[in-house]
């Protein structure tokens, strides 16, 4: 298959040594997952930041948020016999279960799309409130018009949701609370109606029956879901046997919707695929991809925090070209470019 990709000659973009963390006790561990925009005239990302705590001999120190988005250290003891630190990335104390990292979201933007900085004038996003306690992940861009829909994974012991927050200058936000209740992710919003009602993906997980599928929900007001569909199951010894989940906004094309999607195996290895979807009833599936569009090959996608893994969410179109900003190994962020004529031509 003619390669369809052109990976940019500074990835990675972004490094965790490249940004200061939020407070003088945390450890950046990883950037990740980039849903991107438009504003002004420059590129715009909005970043997921994952922190660890700095360590105290013969502790465990865990990061949460309070009520007020107030980050929190809690310290457990390791001879404590409450406490399971067998795994590294969840800790158990008395039956409560604590992530090691917190990730919060940070607002950078470009002049040329490669070059990205932070700003005081846009500061970050932190989680709020008991839905957000242990952090918010992976937020997608969706444009309408002259608002931008923030959809965003909630993580707290209650679970892992979908929440909305919208804004018009990228500094006050309106939040709308949890749109899709756990456990549930990869929302992208469309960025146009389709036939008077919005249209968005999202991704129930069902590991008892059914598994992780992609999903299209409907709403008159971008806020209230329903009339929900499946529309892409994993499939046996393909890239994506083991989850699914939607990239960015997809793209209108005269062929159909183009939904650009992450797939994962059984071992873990993220690689990225397409949907062409029916313009008029998006929840119909013209053509998928049999095999990758884009899969780990550079080192730094292959090699980092967790390695084999290539995760988009965030895209900026101009004209054929998609440039496509992704995390690599959940540990940098980098730019690729697309055709989507290309794409197009491997589900014909």
């Amino acid at each position: 298959m003619k390669k369809v990709v052109a990976r940019h000659g500074q990835n990675p973009l972004l490094s965790p040594q490249d940004l200061k963390p939020s407070q003088p006790q945390m450890i950046i561990e990883c950037l990740l997952n980039p849903g991107a925009f438009t504003y002004n005239g420059k590129t715009g990302i909005v970043l997921r930041v994952a922190e660890r705590t700095k360590q105290k001999e013969g502790m465990v120190s865990v990061p949460i948020y309070d009520e007020k988005g107030q980050l929190k250290i809690v310290d457990f003891s390791l001879d404590d016999p409450k406490l399971d630190n067998s795994d590294a990335r969840v800790i158990t104390y008395d039956g409560e279960q604590y992530l090691t990292t917190i990730s919060h979201l940070r607002i950078l933007f470009s002049s040329d799309g490669v070059n990205f900085k932070e700003s005081d004038e846009f500061p970050p996003l932190f989680g709020q409130g008991a839905y957000e306690s242990y952090g918010i992940e992976d937020c997608r861009v969706s444009q309408i018009k002259y608002t931008y829909y923030l959809t965003y994974t909630m993580v707290s012991p209650k679970g892992v949701g979908v929440g909305l927050k919208t804004t018009t200058d990228w500094k006050d936000f309106t939040s709308h609370g949890m749109i899709f209740s756990p456990h549930n992710k990869d929302c992208a919003l469309f960025e146009e109606k389709v036939n008077g009602r919005y249209y968005a993906f999202h991704r129930p997980s069902s590991p008892e029956l059914g598994g992780n599928y992609m999903w299209i929900a409907e709403s008159p007001d971008g806020i209230h879901w329903g009339n929900h569909k499946c529309i892409a199951r994993t499939r046996p010894n393909a890239f994506d046997s083991a989850r699914l989940g939607a990239g960015a906004a997809p793209i209108k094309t005269e062929k159909g919707w183009l939904a650009i999607y992450h797939g994962a195996n059984h071992r873990h290895r993220y690689c990225l695929g397409a949907l062409l979807l029916d313009l008029n009833d998006p929840s119909k599936v013209i053509s998928r991809s049999q095999t990758p569009i884009m899969e780990p090959e550079e080192i730094y996608e292959k090699e980092g925090f967790f390695g084999e893994v290539i995760f988009t969410n965030g895209h900026v179109v101009d004209g054929d070209e998609i440039h496509m900003y992704y995390g690599a190994s959940d540990e940098y962020m980098a730019l690729a470019t697309l055709s989507i004529t290309q794409i197009l031509n491997t589900l014909s």
